[in-house]
């Protein structure tokens, strides 16, 4: 799929200001602006960072919570050609370091909670220029940075002067860094344009609807869920809070009818987990569409959300930073199809399963799932070979493994990372996991393969209890016996470690950092 050459984001928006002009274009619980107001305000960042020296193609760094300003500063450099690095803000100043460091940002947009971590690196920051530090937030900006809104005074309001094509860089964004070091994903308007288009497509966004990007603006989920209703000229609104308020989020659904949003299986557990009382105070009818997606979703999860949410349909999403939007499971096939992470969208090519030589697996057996998609990233930013490692011709992998139905749809089985090698044979942890989490004491679970001088590795569980069940020998002989007859003994665990819910290590989007659980408990004297 090609996109138009004059097809951005700021095109977009600029057409929406032009034939809806009063519009609500983008808002979060503080501020609103109409699609006039929103394009104005693009251009004058976009134009007030070209003068500052942070032109075309050069990178901007932002570190921010959710707030609405992130709508205006994609836009703004979707506008001006510059090339936004997200920065995920729950990094240390070193991590955030390397980040600006690596991408060779020209300036650096920072919201007030962060400028003492920012301050702390300042002399470390090498590409950026001492006057190029933005304030985002209330009050005056601290010595050393310019106010975000002075800067928005001065910069000119018309459209800037340049074309942005289709094919330049949009965004950098960079991985969580489950495996190392964080990598820089170069993403262009062309990929993100058609990741849109074919997301529109298949979901059916209307302009009546309006989403609410809950999920990080730092983060691949709200870009794809953000500018794709932009498209249709509805309106988008950012939930701004530091951290996740479930309550406050069934007030914020009630009270802004919001019709769409896209939560990760823990945002839905901490919410149906309110209180009766709680949850009956507040009119969710206006939800006609739920995603859920960054990992799995048990059955009865799915069940309580769905008798909650009555009016909405729910849908499960498969992608990538990488290889953007692959697959979905739609509503008509939660059930039937359990555990599947869909089919393939509409628009993309089909998806390959490959084994370690490049050939393709038949049905029912495990392969690395590539794509070939409109919407795959360009490469990693500054590493050709770790681009190479992923791409085979115009085919890319995320590095997940996969098997597929007779009936063509995929399930996940494990990041080829965390696969367990144990007497030869290969344990995904996911698999696992699964049998595991159905025991009534567990709340949740990871998998990771520890060294076993047998076997090279063998299996151990890592759990987080319900309330009401104590850790200790008996309950782990217990989960063990529970996985007998449920699958192979030697994907089976053969010690089990219980933590506490604030020790398992997670991503922004609720993902596990495999590779923090294996450096905290990978050893076998561990588990005893």
């Amino acid at each position: 799929m090609t996109v138009s050459k004059w097809m951005t984001v700021g095109t977009v928006l600029k057409m929406n200001a032009l034939h809806y002009p009063d519009k609500l274009g983008c808002q979060d619980k503080n501020r609103s602006f109409t699609f006039r107001e929103w394009n104005e305000r693009s251009c004058r960042l976009a134009n007030a960072l070209r003068d500052m020296g942070a032109g075309y193609g050069e990178r901007v760094a932002v570190i921010s919570y959710n707030r609405v300003e992130w709508m205006e500063i994609y836009a703004a450099c979707a506008k001006g050609g510059q090339i936004a690095v997200p920065v995920m803000f729950r990094l240390t100043p070193g991590e955030f370091e390397y980040i600006v460091n690596h991408a060779e940002c020209k300036a650096f947009i920072v919201e007030e909670p962060f400028t003492g971590g920012v301050d702390s690196v300042r002399d470390k920051l090498a590409t950026v220029p001492r006057d190029n530090f933005v304030y985002l937030g209330s009050g005056r900006a601290p010595e050393g940075y310019v106010h975000y809104e002075d800067l928005l005074a001065v910069g000119a309001p018309g459209e800037p002067d340049l074309i942005v094509d289709a094919a330049d860089t949009w965004t950098i964004m960079y991985t969580s860094g489950t495996t190392g070091r964080p990598k820089g994903v170069v993403r262009t308007h062309e990929s993100y344009m058609a990741q849109y288009l074919l997301s529109n497509m298949n979901m059916g966004v209307r302009p009546a609807d309006k989403p609410l990007l809950v999920m990080p603006m730092c983060h691949v989920n709200s870009i794809y869920y953000s500018f794709a209703y932009t498209c249709v000229s509805a309106p988008v609104m950012v939930y701004n809070m530091a951290s996740f308020d479930p309550e406050d989020l069934l007030r914020t659904i009630a009270g802004y009818k919001i019709t769409f949003t896209s939560l990760v299986p823990t945002h839905y557990i901490m919410l149906l987990s309110l209180p009766g009382e709680v949850k009956g105070k507040y009119d969710v009818s206006s939800i006609r569409q739920l995603l859920i997606s960054s990992a799995p979703a048990r059955k009865d999860l799915k069940m309580a959300i769905m008798d909650y949410f009555k009016s909405a349909e729910l849908w499960e999403a498969y992608g990538s930073t990488e290889a953007a939007l692959i697959t979905y499971l739609r509503p008509e096939d939660q059930f039937r199809k359990l555990g599947s992470i869909g089919r393939e969208i509409f628009g993309i090519d089909r998806i390959k399963l490959l084994d370690e030589n490049g050939n393709e697996v038949p049905d029912g057996e495990v392969g690395e799932l590539y794509t070939r998609s409109p919407g795959a990233f360009k490469e990693y930013w500054k590493d050709p070979e770790r681009t190479r490692e992923v791409f085979r011709g115009e085919w890319c992998t995320a590095g997940d493994m996969g098997r597929r139905d007779d009936e063509g749809y995929y399930y996940l089985v494990d990041r080829k990372k965390n696969m367990i090698i144990t007497g030869g044979e290969n344990v995904y942890p996911s698999e696992v996991e699964g049998v595991v989490g159905a025991h009534p004491a567990v709340k949740d679970v990871a998998v990771i393969g520890v060294p076993d001088e047998k076997w090279g590795e063998s299996v151990r569980a890592i759990v987080i209890l319900h309330d009401g069940y104590r850790p200790g020998d008996g309950l782990a002989r217990e989960i063990m016996e529970f996985c007998k007859d449920k699958i192979a003994g030697y994907k089976r665990p053969k010690s089990v470690v219980f933590i506490g819910e604030e020790e398992m290590p997670r991503t922004a989007t609720g993902k596990v950092l495999h590779r923090v659980l294996r450096d905290r408990y990978g050893r076998w004297s561990d588990g005893k």
